[in-house]
């Protein structure tokens, strides 16, 4: 099969779900302009998959936005740097249940079952390649190249969208419902310990999420912080970009080795989740933070083969400062210099960082809200997670915020206390997507029940047109 074929295969299998049937959403008329019923903030993987859903619900009306130029969305050409994904490549995703959406199908269009059979774990930019492809041949509305500065509520329930294009003034959208798939970083932002960036000058780190530049790193000594995935897929790739060595610094004595995510997937935790009480919720993501995820082997193996490569466990970095035109830095074990830092410590989530929520913060209830816990065994990261309903709806601590929070939706990392691994996992994508995507259209037709009921009391259309008896010919 050509991926050509595949085209016309998707093409089939849609119409025979009568994809793409009229709407039944009301449009909304404004003073300002055309009212979407749906934005969706982010056009990776998360933005597309719901944008495909949202189609097959009826809802068309939508819009998805994307900073970024067209084909670079999300991570894998840009910050990640892992040679393949980490979940298990028989794990279906925004496909949302169709078989010739699948990246098997469309990996298989290209190479033949026997190519899928040799795959271990799908490639990071072959996975690029179909997310594009998927975009492509489900002409999904996406928008590129401009950022959401500020989500405005207003009165009448339009939400006022401040948005900048590159190189371009602000200006607005309007929008009923706000589907923040902004990725992981959507939640909160990138962390970098303060004694990093107190203490040195910019040039001398970077964050994993950052664009780092290897070509100026070529032969010297790097260091990089943090024992998740992240830092080797870091060390392995500045090794093999020409840095002379590579130190990756873990605070534990030794490394993560569990992966509570391979027991997710099997035990129904992942598509069940949800449906746990506030006390299981959260000693599960408890736990799951305790673990981290462990380096997948292939990882460890590539970045642990150079001869560059140096481990140093139970070493917290007690101390940087600047030493010449590098950085020392001091652990445990002693003091190093390095020429530039790699920072892999991950992210804060807390909807007070995230400026386009400006607006509606205060009234967003976080776990720390809802759920209570004895001070010395509470987890302060756990807390600040907002506290969102089963359909990734935002609540409000307070009745003036339940107006103001209506319409938003986070499907991102900040769902991961409320809702499990669902926009955070390529593994929960399936399951949480449609409950997404429901609980969109369900508070769609409520806020429309008074005039859909009426036009349904109203309706006076005969269908049946017999007569009896019968007249006579």
């Amino acid at each position: 099969m050509s991926l050509e074929a595949l085209n016309e295969r998707v093409k089939t299998d849609l119409a025979y779900l009568a994809f793409g049937g009229a709407d039944w959403v009301r449009p909304v008329r404004h003073a300002e302009g055309h009212v979407y019923d749906v934005v969706v903030v982010g056009g990776g993987q998360c933005g597309l998959g719901i944008a495909f859903g949202l189609l097959r619900e009826r809802i068309s009306n939508i819009l998805v936005i994307d900073e970024n130029p067209e084909g670079l969305e999300g991570p894998w050409e840009t910050y990640a740097r892992m040679v393949t994904l980490r979940t298990p490549k028989h794990l279906t995703s925004i496909d949302l249940g169709i078989p010739s959406l699948t990246f098997r199908s469309w990996w298989e269009a290209q190479t033949g079952p026997e190519g899928w059979e040799e795959v271990v774990k799908i490639p990071r930019g072959d996975w690029m390649n179909y997310l594009r492809w998927y975009r492509k041949v489900l002409q999904l509305p996406v928008l590129n190249e401009v950022r959401l500065k500020l989500i405005e509520p207003q009165e009448d329930g339009i939400r006022r969208l401040h948005i900048e294009g590159v190189g371009a003034p602000s200006r607005l959208l309007l929008a009923r419902k706000v589907i923040l798939a902004s990725g992981i970083q959507g939640g909160g932002q990138w962390h970098v310990p303060p004694m990093i960036t107190e203490k040195l000058p910019p040039q001398l780190y970077a964050h994993t999420s950052q664009a780092i530049d290897f070509e100026q790193l070529k032969g010297k000594k790097v260091a990089v912080l943090g024992g998740g995935a992240s830092a080797f897929d870091n060390a392995n790739f500045a090794l093999t970009e020409g840095v002379a060595e590579a130190h990756v610094f873990v605070r534990r004595k030794e490394l993560p080795r569990i992966n509570p995510i391979r027991q997710m997937e099997v035990s129904g935790m992942i598509e069940r989740f949800p449906v746990l009480s506030d006390a299981d919720k959260y000693a599960v993501m408890a736990h799951f933070f305790k673990h981290n995820q462990p380096p997948t082997h292939d990882t460890f193996a590539r970045a642990s083969s150079w001869p560059g490569f140096q481990l140093h466990l139970g070493s917290p970095w007690l101390n940087v400062e600047p030493a010449g035109e590098g950085v020392a830095v001091t652990t445990p074990h002693g003091t190093y210099t390095f020429d530039f830092l790699i920072i892999s410590t991950g992210l804060l989530t807390d909807p007070a960082l995230r400026p386009e929520l400006k607006r509606v913060e205060a009234h967003i209830a976080r776990w720390g809200d809802r759920y209570t816990l004895p001070a010395d065994t509470a987890n302060p990261l756990l807390d600040a997670h907002p506290y969102l309903t089963s359909g990734f709806a935002f609540t409000s601590r307070d009745a003036e915020g339940e107006k103001l929070l209506h319409g938003l939706f986070s499907f991102n990392y900040s769902a991961l206390i409320s809702c499990g691994l669902s926009a955070s996992a390529l593994s929960g994508m399936k399951y949480a997507i449609p409950k997404l995507v429901s609980a969109v259209a369900d508070q769609l037709f409520l806020d429309d029940r008074e005039e859909i009921l009426d036009s349904f009391f109203a309706y006076d259309e005969q269908e049946f047109t017999g007569e009896w008896p019968p007249r006579n010919p």
